[in-house]
């Protein structure tokens, strides 16, 4: 019955025609949309150095952000990045509330900035959408139905493409040129955006989306949710208006993407969205008084004095100060290549014909750099006196990576251990590497030969 429910099939749902709105908040909101927008549709098209602006690619297991490049050796970035994400969430979940929904969520997003437009273009505002759908089957409600969910097929497979862009490339999935598995992925977040579009919508919200379930944990009396000023509002008559009280004229219902009535108080469907703010500002303005739907807390509500800086939110800020401070310094001194050193498989040392010990490493070294100019890399020793080294210099491409012969050579006449630790210094223009290795002599454990 729970599954009946979910899908709109046990004759329980409800569909909902949120009307058009107008306001400062939905101006604010475009900003963010336009900013979700920007990094989907734009980001994967500019190039920096040659490379995308934003390219995640799975199977090189790298990362191009405007100009950099980050492989597996910078895993403790993806580690930085998800906690500051993380704690981010927390952070403003706990000053704001549920605002990642209202205001940057991608569903969010793509409804407002898509759906609904199209929706309103072919089938008009709510009380038409309304009305025609409570009437039986027509041509003229077949046909508008029917252009409808072609344009969202199209739509979604849109910004499934614009999505998988950032991992495939936008010119070589574009042009064709991707592999299958890129085209599967395609075709199932075609698939997921279609569905959502046209059937789950508010549902996903509701019952899907973990924020949803958690975000109470991360809240407190202090935290900014949208709230009706119940004690002006009530009790609702029509001819309240010059003394700032409700009217009920239900604008800030009727506007509702979730389809809830937020004079009912907190609901766990509102995305905050502040819809219903700019509702009743609209209507609330023409009576000279303040809206009645607003931004406040409970601790305000209760005649209290609002805490911004209160134990969780200077936690969160503090933990959010150190990963940005920790993150900036090792960017700061990041090294833009990466450099290893194994011993050549099958063999520890050999004596050469001069009485020379020799250990044969090999030397890996890969350009991370984004640019397209070649990077000479120089390669020395330290820690072992005397030492002879036969490598060369190594010049590389961006994201070109080489493996090269490095000999050690000592002389048998050296006072050394059975294991000398040493290390190998690799030098370019852009920075150092120093890495730690051992030389084998064949030195017995007694000391002697």
């Amino acid at each position: 019955m729970a599954v009946a429910r979910i899908l709109g099939m046990s004759g329980t749902r409800e569909w909902v025609y949120p009307q058009s709105i107008q306001g400062a908040f939905m101006r604010l909101r475009r900003g963010t949309f336009l900013a979700l927008h920007l990094a989907l549709f734009v980001a994967p098209w500019v190039t920096v150095k040659g490379f995308p602006l934003l390219l995640v690619d799975l199977p090189r297991r790298e990362v191009h952000l405007v100009g950099a490049v980050f492989t597996a050796a910078d895993t403790i970035f993806l580690v930085l990045l998800l906690l500051f994400l993380a704690f981010s969430l927390f952070f403003f979940t706990a000053v704001f509330g549920r605002v990642w929904c209202g205001y940057a969520c991608p569903q969010t997003v793509f409804l407002e900035s898509w759906i609904r437009p199209i929706e309103m273009w072919i089938e008009g505002d709510r009380t038409q959408r309304k009305r025609r759908d409570g009437r039986g089957l027509s041509w003229d409600k077949a046909w508008r139905k029917g252009v409808k969910w072609v344009l969202f097929l199209g739509v979604s497979f849109l910004l499934a493409m614009a999505m998988m862009s950032i991992f495939a490339g936008a010119r070589p999935l574009w042009m064709g040129r991707a592999s299958f598995a890129s085209y599967a992925l395609v075709a199932i977040l075609t698939g997921f955006w279609y569905l959502d579009f046209t059937w789950f919508r508010e549902q996903f919200c509701i019952y899907l989306c973990p924020y949803a379930r958690f975000q109470s944990a991360l809240t407190d009396d202090e935290t900014l949710l949208v709230s009706y000023d119940e004690p002006r509002g009530e009790p609702r008559d029509k001819s309240r208006g010059p003394e700032g009280g409700c009217i009920g004229c239900q604008k800030c219902v009727v506007v509702c993407p979730q389809g809830i009535d937020i004079r009912d108080g907190f609901q766990l469907e509102c995305i905050q969205c502040a819809r219903c703010i700019d509702a009743c500002q609209s209507v609330m303005e023409r009576f000279d008084q303040p809206t009645l739907v607003r931004y406040s807390s409970i601790a305000t509500d209760g005649g209290k004095k609002h805490r911004a800086f209160r134990p969780r939110t200077l936690t969160y800020g503090m933990l959010l100060t150190v990963l940005t401070v920790a993150s900036t310094v090792l960017l700061m001194t990041r090294v833009p290549f990466e450099a290893t050193v194994n011993r050549a498989p099958g063999s520890l040392f050999q004596v050469d014909q001069d009485g020379y010990v020799r250990n044969t490493f090999l030397l890996k070294i890969s350009n991370n750099a984004a640019a397209r100019e070649a990077v000479t890399y120089h390669v020395e020793i330290d820690g072992i006196e005397g030492a002879e080294l036969l490598v060369q210099d190594v010049s590389l491409e961006g994201s070109e990576s080489r493996t090269i012969p490095m000999v050690v050579r000592v002389s048998l006449g050296t006072d050394l251990q059975r294991t000398v630790p040493f290390h190998v210094n690799v030098t370019s223009s852009a920075g150092e590497l120093r890495l730690a290795t051992t030389f084998k002599t064949g030195v017995s454990v007694g000391g002697t030969e």
